[in-house]
């Protein structure tokens, strides 16, 4: 049994996204190895609370280590304005850290924020050094944001994109990342081939998302409503406004009758929710569609058990729903892209690849209409859903993984 330095940037129990991603990796490589974690003073009040609410055994093999950085380095820093400053200071500042806590370990694993952008200096500390799973959001492409958002949410895009390119091509601390790490774990193709675009260092695609297997025996149960659902923010990255206007084309072409048994479940907030309000509105689906704000994840459960399908046309890298939706068997509507679309396959799901912007609204639509139609289709995609989560994104699959990438490591 090995001990690993895990740095956990967002960790915490009660959440999903990061935080959750954060907690489940350190518990999966408390399975099989010792775990010294180091991650903010802000997530210790949730890490206490949930171990004196679920006892576990594993939690033996892990310290927890609370840093974060003197008040003169992060008082710019409000909620999400700044974090990624922060982190990124956060990252480098982490070694003198571990050296004045005299931390011994085997390896060093920097976990996450999963930016591909903000180097991990733990190499310094002279031990074999894994970084990742990191990756970034690709840009959202032209039609799909300028022509729908307007022209601030597309310089913003750009800027983003425009300053990722400047850490990859120009930051010496991203470089020597690259070059020092025995091996970088990649959350998707196109973050592997970045990688390789710059060094031959080894890498292991490894998408960051899984989830938890909520239900002990699955059985698909077909439903008398045909319930549609999408979660997430509501930002431009997550393409909320193909899932209103593909729902809508799709609900218009069926009679009133039929109308009535069909819904679409929005779970989420953010700042264009006035925005897909007001879409919804204007294409005449307010009956038929319900916005929630974030609610407590068992509530979201009980969403998705009594969901048909789950429609996600987001242009993002990740997508932790994704996972989340397929434990609970459901299809998966997506684009062709290196996020969502690399984590499902045509046995499961359907995938719509990008063009112009009223075409890809007829093919998500046309796509709702096929399982729809089939209840056969809906059965062994939902089938195979369930199949494809157990066999890749139930968290104990990463954490095997990850014994194994341990335990090749001389250490």
């Amino acid at each position: 049994m090995k001990t690993i330095l895990a740095t956990t940037y967002a960790l915490n129990p009660y959440k999903g996204s990061e935080d959750g991603m954060g907690f489940n990796f350190v518990m999966q490589i408390a399975r099989f190895n010792k775990v010294c974690c180091i991650t903010r003073k802000n997530n210790k009040p949730h890490i206490d609370r949930y171990f004196a609410e679920h006892p576990n055994d594993l939690r033996k093999n892990i310290r927890f280590y609370y840093y974060d950085l003197p008040y003169f380095l992060r008082f710019y820093k409000k909620k999400a304005r700044g974090a990624m400053l922060y982190f990124y200071l956060w990252q480098l500042f982490m070694p003198l850290f571990v050296l004045s806590k005299k931390i011994k370990f085997d390896i060093a694993h920097n976990l996450n924020f999963h930016a591909d952008w903000a180097p991990t200096l733990l190499w310094v500390l002279k031990k074999p050094t894994i970084w990742g799973p990191i990756g970034h959001h690709p840009k959202i492409p032209k039609a799909y944001i300028k022509p729908v958002f307007g022209i601030t949410s597309y310089f913003k895009n750009r800027v983003n994109w425009l300053i990722k390119l400047w850490f990859w091509n120009f930051d010496i601390l991203v470089y020597f990342a690259r070059k020092k790490a025995d091996l970088i774990i990649c959350m998707n193709k196109v973050s592997e081939r970045r990688i390789h675009k710059k060094c031959s260092t080894n890498t292991l695609v490894m998408p960051s998302v899984a989830s938890e297997n909520q239900i002990k025996q699955f059985k698909y149960a077909s439903q008398n409503t045909f319930n549609v659902i999408s979660v997430g923010r509501f930002v431009e990255l997550k393409g909320f406004d193909v899932t209103i206007r593909s729902f809508a084309k799709f609900l218009h072409s069926k009679d009133a009758k039929t109308q009535k048994n069909i819904r679409l479940t929005l779970v989420g907030k953010g700042p264009l929710k006035k925005h897909l309000i007001t879409l919804i509105d204007q294409l005449n689906i307010k009956h038929n569609v319900k916005i929630i704000d974030w609610i407590d994840r068992k509530d979201l459960f009980k969403l998705y058990a009594k969901s048909a399908v789950f429609l996600f046309p987001s242009h993002e890298g990740a997508g932790m729903v994704v996972s989340e939706a397929l434990s609970f068997g459901l299809p998966v509507i997506c684009f062709d892209n290196a996020g969502p679309g690399e984590f499902i396959h045509e046995r499961c799901g359907a995938k719509v690849k990008y063009e112009a912007y009223a075409s890809s609204i007829d093919k998500f639509a046309a796509a709702l209409n096929q399982y729809f139609a089939s209840a056969h289709l809906l059965k062994t995609h939902a089938l195979n859903a369930r199949k494809h989560f157990l066999n890749t994104f139930e968290w104990n699959n990463r954490g095997e993984t990850l014994r194994d990438i341990y335990q090749n490591i001389d250490a």
